[in-house]
């Protein structure tokens, strides 16, 4: 039996008993008609998949976001590691565990990627919008800093939305020059880094600081209108002009591209359209790297639900 070992370092075969992060969980009923625990754990390191067969509490969904502790074995299902565990209970007084080796955080230098954030807002040559994203940045200050991109999606660890901004801001900057005859780079970057601010709102953080709700108002209403009314009461404190307000309300708006994937409005200009195509590439890819993380080279994965398909790991 080994304890509190790296979820990065588990491997087939391995016994191990420790504290990790309750992800996810969801209770439900196998085929057989027993209920057991779909849940996924993580720490530092990354996450993986657990069942726990024959169990109908008390841990269930009301725990994510929160310490428990696990004791279990790592086997093999269609590609990936999956955790099967023997018992589980939630952590008691006069537990001993580092907060540090269990709260995922992003693999950046959060200063760094701060001051690169910051670069960018300052490299707007329009003062309308530069002026409104520093207002919005600022409104939001530490939390866009260190809230998680996701709940369980992508980018779903500490910091997540920070690297993620900053990562389409980078692409932007990029597109921006190489289509500079029929893209306004003050405005495609503008929407760019004010795209998710509204997650900022939508979520409930648990102590730790990940992701284990979203608010009555993230429910009813969702980042994208959240964030647009947002750009718009602030471009009237500003005075900004009408025309570069409802475009930038538009980016918000249409940022996932087509109703069905959540978009309240489909892009009508090309920094739109971009900005959709931007977010998609960011996010799939980082699905891409969760996803891959436990598997076999040689393997393909079970299928992952964001992307409704499996993927291969090739060697």
């Amino acid at each position: 039996m080994e304890y509190n070992k790296y979820i990065a370092d588990f491997a087939i075969g391995d016994e191990v008993e420790g504290f990790y992060i309750l992800k996810t969980a969801a209770s439900k009923v196998s085929g057989s008609g027993k209920p057991f625990l779909a849940a996924v754990l993580a720490d530092s390191s990354g996450s993986i998949e657990a069942k726990v067969w024959d169990y109908s509490g008390p841990i269930g969904p009301s725990h994510e976001g929160s310490v428990i502790k696990a004791r279990g074995s790592v086997s093999e299902f269609r590609g990936s590691l999956q955790f099967i565990v023997s018992r589980i209970r939630p952590v008691q007084s006069g537990d001993q565990y580092s907060l540090d080796n269990l709260v995922p955080c992003a693999p950046i230098d959060v200063d760094g990627w701060s001051d690169e954030l910051q670069d960018f807002v300052g490299s707007l040559e329009d003062p309308d919008y530069r002026t409104l994203c520093q207002k919005l940045l600022d409104q939001y200050g530490q939390r866009f800093r260190d809230i998680p991109g996701g709940k369980s999606m992508h980018h779903s660890f500490l910091h997540g939305l920070l690297m993620h901004t900053v990562n389409m801001a980078r692409i932007a900057d990029d597109l921006a020059g190489l289509y500079e005859d029929v893209i306004d780079r003050d405005l495609l970057m503008a929407g760019t880094l004010l795209h998710d601010i509204a997650k900022c709102e939508e979520f409930v953080t648990s102590s730790l600081g990940l992701v284990t709700d979203y608010s009555t108002k993230g429910q009813l209403l969702g980042h994208l209108v959240m964030g647009a009314q947002a750009v718009a009461a602030a471009a009237q404190e500003l005075g900004m002009p009408e025309e570069k307000a409802v475009l930038l309300q538009h980016m918000l708006l249409a940022h996932h591209g087509e109703p069905e994937f959540g978009a309240a409005v489909r892009p009508q200009c090309a920094e739109s359209e971009l900005l959709a195509l931007i977010d998609m590439i960011d996010s799939r890819m980082e699905i891409y790297s969760e996803a891959l993380a436990g598997v076999t080279k040689g393997q393909f994965t079970k299928r992952v639900f964001a992307l409704d398909k499996k993927i291969y790991r090739h060697r």
